[in-house]
């Protein structure tokens, strides 16, 4: 898969990805752990793909992902998790909406209120 829409998440500890779109990445390395997902089933993981690029802008960031197979939302199929912000140096500033990815000196910041599309366009949000 060339490129996807990725769910950037604080509350997850890893990076998730769905078996149909590893399929087109090289294999995986086996795992024995088990996952408790958001909505308390537990899953085994098929497997870790390690060093996956991510593309992000003009950055390349690499993220080992955990993959299972599962139906993810289609509108998108990655999750990035605590560790991915952690690579790409993230600052999230609430206040000014905006998300900042840093490699050394260079940065790229997003105003999430104009790259939410997931949120933005979700029909049925619910509190």
């Amino acid at each position: 898969m060339d490129e996807c829409l990725a769910l950037a998440d604080l509350g997850a500890s890893i990076n998730l990805m769905p078996l149909f779109v590893w399929k087109a990445l090289p294999e995986l390395t086996p795992t024995c752990m088990t996952l408790e997902l958001a909505d308390r089933s537990v899953s085994k993981p098929i497997g870790i793909a390690k060093d996956v690029s991510v593309k992000v802008g003009v950055f390349h960031f690499p993220a080992d992902f955990v993959v299972v197979d599962f139906e993810p939302d289609p509108r998108v199929p990655l999750i990035l998790g605590r560790c991915f912000l952690k690579t790409s140096r993230a600052l999230i500033d609430v206040h000014k909406v905006e998300l900042t990815l840093r490699i050394e000196h260079e940065a790229i910041t997003y105003n999430l209120d104009q790259t939410s599309r997931y949120s933005a366009n979700y029909d049925q949000m619910t509190a």
